[in-house]
Order: structure tokens, then sequence, then C-alpha cells
């Protein structure tokens, strides 16, 4: 807060200093290109090639997609709304926003759990009759019902609210303008701790509780599977297969672990906020510079997956690879372009 007067506070309308609002800029850009190209480039590769539509890279491909979501929806908003004091955008802006982070969170987690059962039942029980396409098809309907269902009373609450005793500092002439606020008007406090607690324990604490308790005993499983590694071809065979399976679940353990930690600030902050009695200076501290972090850490998870997916899978690596050189070869012909047909003097643009 810049000063008070009739009980008005004035505010400056950026909440960083340049050089902060750069590193900010920057970080969140970086994340947001990783987050499109790298999903973009899965939902490609799984879509494209026939033999690559497996129950599991079905729910990589929803996870995905989920994640596409968080980087055209939340991404920029949120940037945005980390930098500058207030609601920059209308009230449709704040429900979409608020309700899409929170449908496609809960979408990936519940696929996040979809796979780890997928996973459970062929390694633990590998008799049982495998999932099919069809109804792996059904489970991804459930999961984005599931999502929808549960983030509805956040969309129903989420509104742009002016705040009456504090007015923006726009920087020129002393103009001001009104401060407003997009977040969920519950009636009550009692009501808002509820939800927020509601939501931790379905879309954070117990499926991710599931998720580790299932990779723990797939990993004992493993772990007591003798495979041979010598002798006959068809044990040959066998071990190599043991190997893909084996490097299968360590990259999905991966993605699993890295949502838990990366959510877990965030959670950690929203669980805070409502049943912490926090000061109006610790409260400003929070939301100034450990929101954006934490929202930031959140965002980088949908970035980091398709690089998870092409370091361990080879498949995955083999479709970035291919599309990234039909990239490289498309550009050949625009480079010899600018280099031969470009007048001299000017600068092609």
């Amino acid at each position: 807060a810049l000063g008070a007067k009739n009980n008005i506070t004035y505010v400056g309308f950026y909440l960083h200093p340049p050089s902060t609002a750069s590193i900010f800029i920057v970080s969140y850009l970086l994340i947001f290109l990783v987050c499109m190209v790298g999903n973009g480039v899965v939902c490609f590769i799984v879509l494209r090639s026939k033999n690559m539509r497996t129950v599991t890279n079905l729910f990589i491909l929803n996870l995905a997609v989920s994640d596409l979501l968080v980087g055209i929806f939340c991404m920029p908003t949120t940037l945005l709304d980390n930098i500058i004091t207030g609601w920059p955008f209308g009230s449709l802006v704040c429900k979409m926003s608020g309700m899409v982070q929170g449908i496609s969170v809960s979408a990936s987690v519940f696929t996040l759990v979809a796979i780890a059962v997928d996973r459970f039942r062929c390694i633990v029980y590998p008799f049982k009759q495998k999932l099919t396409i069809s109804t792996a098809t059904l489970i991804i309907v459930i999961i984005w019902v599931l999502a929808i269902s549960i983030m509805c009373p956040s969309g129903v609450m989420l509104q742009v609210t002016k705040e009456q005793t504090i007015r923006v500092l726009l920087g020129y002439d002393n103009k001001t303008s009104p401060f407003y606020w997009c977040r969920e008007n519950w009636p009550n406090q009692e009501m808002r701790k509820i939800y927020t607690t509601v939501l931790f324990a379905n879309i954070y604490l117990a499926p991710l509780s599931l998720i580790v308790i299932m990779y723990a005993r797939i990993g004992i499983t493993l772990f007591k599977t003798t495979v041979p590694t010598g002798g006959k071809p068809g044990h040959d065979n066998r071990h190599t297969v043991s190997k893909k399976k084996q490097r299968v679940i360590k990259m999905l353990l991966i993605v699993a672990l890295l949502f838990i930690l990366s959510w877990l600030p965030l959670w950690t902050l929203m669980m805070l906020s409502d049943y912490a009695s926090l000061t109006e200076q610790q409260y400003r501290i929070i939301n100034i510079y450990i929101y954006p972090f934490a929202h930031w850490l959140a965002f980088f998870n949908s970035s980091v997956n398709p690089i998870i997916y092409g370091f361990f899978n080879e498949n995955f690596r083999r479709g970035f690879q291919s599309v990234f050189k039909f990239i490289c070869v498309c550009c050949v012909p625009l480079q010899f372009y600018l280099r031969h047909d470009t007048p001299r003097g000017f600068t092609a643009i």
C-alpha cells in the first residue's frame, strides 16, 4: 500500500519492481512454451500412430490434454494476476481460469490413479483380464465427469468483487481505478474451509496415497520376481520384456512423485490461508511472493511430463525426434529464401 486517505488505501499498479516482474515473465513464458510444445507433440504422437494407442498411452494422452488446458487457460492469467494489482479480466475469465485449473488438476490426479491401477493389475495380478481401449475410454469420460462435478461449487462461488476501500494508482495524472478481486465468495468462512478440505482430501491426499501404495506393491512384486539373465532365447526375451516393464513403471512413478511434490506447496498455502490466523503483513507476503512461486511450481509439472516420457519411453523418444526432424526440414526452404531472396538493405520479417 502506498498511502491512505479518507479511509481509502491507495496501492501501486505493479506489485513488483521491473527486475522481479521480468523474472516472473521469463520463468512463466519458459514453462508455457515447453508445456505447449511438449504436450502438443505427445498428443500428436499418440493420435498419429495406431501402434501407440495402448491403454497406458491413452491415459498419458489424457494427462497431456489436461496439461495443455492448464497452459492455455491458467498460465497467462495467473502470470498477469501475479505481477499487477487486482484482477484485470472480467467475471467470465475469473470463473473460466479457476474452473479449468481445478478441473484439469482433478483430471490429472484421477488419470494418475487410473494409470497406477492399470499397472498394478498388470504386474501384481498378471492373469486378470487386462483393460481394453473401450474400457479405458469410458474411464477417461468418468474422470472428466468427476473432475467437473467436484469443481462445480468453486465455479458457482468464483466472482469478481470490487473492494470499496482500495483504489489503484495508475501512475499518470494521479488517475486511479477501482480494485477488483477474483475469488470465491462463500457465505461464511466455515463453508470455505470445508470445501478446501474436501478438495484437499479428494484431489490430493487420498488419490496420491493410493498411488504410493500401489507403486509400492508393484515395486515389491518386481523385486521378488527373479528373471533369468541368460540361457535359452526365450529367457532372454522374457528378461527384455521385464526390463521394458520396469522402465515404464519407473517413468510413471517419477510422473506421480513429481506431481505430489509440485502441488504440495500450493496446497499447503491454500490450507494455511483458510486455517491459519495470518496477520495482514503475512497474508500480503504470501500473496505477492510465495503464491506466484507455488503456482509456477504447479504449472512446471504440466511442462515436465513430456520430457519424462521422452527420456524413459523409446516410442515417445522416436516420436519426438521425428517431429523435430520434420520441423527442421520445413525450416530449410524458409532459411534458403531469407538468405537468397531478401533484397539488400531490407530485413525479412
